[in-house]
């Protein structure tokens, strides 16, 4: 948690399974156990695209939205950012938990869904989304809770595979429809943002790791003015 919120569990410990979990108890059953089912989910290094669009930034305070396993956020605290990493799956945590303690690294950990989450509004200089499996509601819910965490001056930071938004509904029971891409949150920004990136680009994918088959990013950076 961040500082001014109820910070529970010191901030290297892994969420416990009655640590107060904020969501939606299926959709954190669904990435529980899509994380149980292996080892290791993700390759382990942080996304190349957060590490070439934060290269030119002061570190500050950092959200990680969906932050899986942890590389990215290990990677962050690395760098010198203050880090607090969301997740709705428990598994998710204890091993992005177990990565920042055997770095000797602090972060605080998130057991939330990103819209449910209580997280101190308009307070992070960074807010990184990569990837995110954020789910689509008629009110924009998920959309509203990554631009309201940003704080004046501060980055969005949402990076996605391209052309997904466009697919079909899958057998697998997969459909876009059903979720936020990065043309949905670039709609909501207003006057109080400016568009510093908003590019197609190729991926820079590391060996191993679920998405590893993805070829090209969708980079949206914005930052916010006031």
């Amino acid at each position: 948690m961040t500082d001014n919120t109820s910070a529970g569990p010191p901030a290297t410990d892994a969420p416990s399974p009655a640590d107060g979990y904020v969501g939606d108890p299926a959709v954190r059953a669904e990435w529980d156990n899509r994380y149980a089912d292996r080892q290791q989910l993700w390759s382990g290094r942080p996304n190349a695209a957060l590490v070439a669009e934060v290269a030119g930034l002061t570190p500050g305070r950092v959200l990680d939205v969906g932050c899986g396993e942890g590389a990215d956020a290990v990677w962050l605290a690395r760098a010198g950012w203050d880090v607090t990493a969301l997740e709705v799956s428990g598994v998710a945590l204890e091993r992005a938990a177990g990565h920042a303690r055997d770095a000797g690294l602090t972060v605080r950990w998130v057991h939330a869904a990103l819209a449910e989450a209580p997280l101190p509004p308009a307070s992070f200089d960074l807010v990184s989304a990569q990837y995110p499996a954020l789910l689509r509601t008629p009110d924009a819910a998920a959309e509203r809770a990554l631009l309201g965490a940003v704080a004046p001056g501060g980055v969005l930071l949402l990076v996605h595979h391209a052309g997904m938004d466009a697919q079909q509904a899958h057998d697998s029971g997969f459909d876009p429809a059903d979720y936020v891409w990065p043309s949905m949150v670039a709609a909501l920004l207003d006057h109080d943002w400016v568009v510093e990136v908003n590019e197609q680009r190729p991926r820079v994918a590391p060996d191993g790791g679920a998405g590893a088959h993805h070829t090209d990013d969708v980079v949206l950076r914005a930052r916010r003015l006031r």
